[in-house]
């Protein structure tokens, strides 16, 4: 989530920039509401896929995902959407162990080629 505070911190300061060149307080204060509910509203999105995760997921699944969070967001995401949507078509049959996350990575990242090195 690094990413995404950093992503934040940066439109945040744009925007005060623009505040600034405009000068225009009824301006500003639209501005800094509009700030205001897009912070809450992902906030509120963020809490809301962490529960469902936490409904999803054993806690050994759960640390195994914020493990990969940390290089690969874009998978941990892709792995957290086809969740969701398992979930909520019903195919999911209890809570997605460790093992099972492990096959779901292996799918999702294909088949890696491998490299043999051979000396003479």
């Amino acid at each position: 989530m690094s990413e995404l505070d950093e992503i934040r911190k940066r439109r945040m300061a744009e925007l005060q920039q623009q505040a600034a060149m405009n000068a225009d307080p009824q301006q500003l204060a639209q501005q800094q509401l509009a700030q205001q509910q897009a912070a809450q509203q992902q906030a509120e999105m963020e809490a809301q896929l962490k529960q469902a995760m936490k409904q999803i997921l054993t806690p050994e699944a759960r640390g195994r995902l914020d493990n990969l969070r940390l290089t690969k967001p874009e998978l941990v995401q892709n792995i957290e959407i086809q969740l969701l949507q398992s979930a909520q078509a019903g195919s999911l049959r209890g809570k997605v162990t460790d093992e099972q996350l492990k096959v779901l990575l292996k799918n999702l990242m294909g088949q890696k080629r491998e490299i043999h090195i051979t000396r003479r």
